[in-house]
């Protein structure tokens, strides 16, 4: 059963981007940005093992939430990249999707 927040998709504003962004980042400032129409975030990781650990973690959330970031994988970082292609921009589900990316190493 699908999320009822992916549900009615749009494109949001660059206002409601902006506020959702600061709600993302927070005090912590937990690295999120806005770059070429998409939510971006690098993760650093001691080894490969590690990183590779937390691509098959936000695997198995994408696939759960069927709402799937493009993934650069390294052997020490991981950048995740989400934007929504059906409505050719960023919606909800990319915020919803980016905290649950964080909450992963918290």
């Amino acid at each position: 059963m699908s999320n009822p927040i992916h549900n009615n998709r749009k494109a949001l504003s660059a206002t409601e981007i902006v506020t959702q962004l600061s709600k993302l980042n927070g005090e912590q400032a937990l690295g999120w940005r806005l770059i070429d129409g998409a939510l971006e975030k690098t993760y650093a990781f001691k080894n490969y093992h590690e990183t590779i650990g937390f691509v098959n973690a936000l695997a198995f959330i994408a696939n759960a939430e069927n709402h799937h970031p493009d993934l650069t994988v390294s052997f020490s970082k991981c950048t995740v990249r989400f934007n929504t292609h059906d409505v050719k921009g960023i919606s909800v589900s990319d915020f919803f999707c980016a905290s649950k990316a964080d909450a992963l190493l918290t």
